[in-house]
């Protein structure tokens, strides 16, 4: 009796499994600065403390797979896992329209942020380059 209740999960995980396509990603990395204000970082640091539900599900829409945040002072790194190829202004895009929430917070986000040295003037996040990498594989 056991072996036929293992065979039949082995069966069922099989048929199911074999429908999942692997999708291949590719992180980024983008840096900006936070207004220079002790009050704007404390702010700011706050806001991400409670992320509005609204727009974590707006990222998951557009297909985000991962959205990490670092910060040294008022420089802000971060790094996002995308589908390899994406179009980041679509995914951008489609997360904003998932809910006026979504437009909100980066109406809101905008608020606090400045670019690094070196952006244009309406520029703030902007992407990193990477040009060395260690593996130990």
């Amino acid at each position: 009796m056991m072996n036929r209740i293992l065979l039949l999960f082995f069966v069922v995980c099989t048929i199911a499994c074999s429908g999942i396509k692997e999708v291949k990603t590719e992180e980024k990395i983008f840096v900006v600065n936070i207004v220079p204000s002790e009050e704007k970082l404390r702010e700011y640091l706050h806001y991400h403390q409670q992320i509005w539900p609204e727009v974590e599900a707006g990222f998951r829409k557009a297909g985000y797979r991962k959205i990490s945040l670092y910060r040294y002072q008022h420089l802000l790194v971060m790094k996002i896992v995308v589908p390899a190829g994406a179009d980041l202004g679509q995914m951008g895009k489609l997360a904003e329209a998932y809910n006026p929430r979504c437009a909100a917070w980066n109406r809101l986000m905008s608020a606090y942020q400045v670019g690094v040295p070196g952006t244009g003037k309406d520029e703030t996040w902007v992407e990193a380059a990477p040009f060395y990498e260690f593996r130990n594989e």
